[in-house]
């Protein structure tokens, strides 16, 4: 029975590592994502090797791959709440809401505005790039204001130069600038 728990035991700590090394090495952080794939080996090679020379080997199979299936969603869960990279929104409006877009600048997202011309009328188009951390509460603000907003989410693979990128620098520089002064 110890043997088949620590079966999903490993399961459920080599699914995860292996979602997020898959991801980290889609993010370009390869550096990371071999240091996973070190640990991650020698969990499955450890795992594997109880469930080859178990006695009880049908059910240490099932609990392995159980354990597999569990393991996926809890990495998903942990790729969501770490929410690594950013995402850019683009979001159609009825009318220019200068109001909503002087907020979202206020709260630190960079916004450009579109004019364009729909079936029936003028629309406008927000763009913005934020952290992934901060998508939710940007699409909230956005239905907030703008309840008939039609908003796309997407994740850009690479970016340069622009508000978000200026804005990263400063606070970085400012927060290294606070840690000096305080020692």
């Amino acid at each position: 029975m110890k043997e088949t728990l620590l079966i999903l035991l490993l399961q459920l700590i080599y699914v995860p590592l292996l979602t997020l090394r898959t991801i980290f090495l889609v993010k370009g952080l390869s550096v990371i994502a071999s240091q996973l794939a070190v640990l991650e080996g020698l969990i499955y090679v450890f795992g594997l090797s109880i469930v080859l020379s178990g006695e009880s080997s049908t059910l240490a199979m099932i609990v392995y791959a159980v354990g597999f299936g569990i393991g996926i969603l809890l990495g998903a869960y942990v790729e969501r709440k770490l929410a690594i990279g950013y995402t850019s929104l683009i979001v159609n409006l009825e009318r220019k809401n200068e109001e909503l877009i002087s907020f979202l600048r206020n709260e630190g997202f960079g916004v450009t505005v579109f004019e364009g011309e729909g079936k029936d009328s003028k629309r406008y188009q927000l763009e913005l790039l934020t952290k992934r951390s901060r998508e939710d509460e940007l699409i909230l603000l956005i239905e907030e204001c703008e309840p008939k907003a039609f908003i796309i989410s997407y994740e850009p693979r690479r970016f340069k130069g622009g508000f978000l990128l200026k804005a990263m620098k400063r606070n970085k520089r400012k927060k290294v600038n606070e840690k000096s002064t305080k020692t």
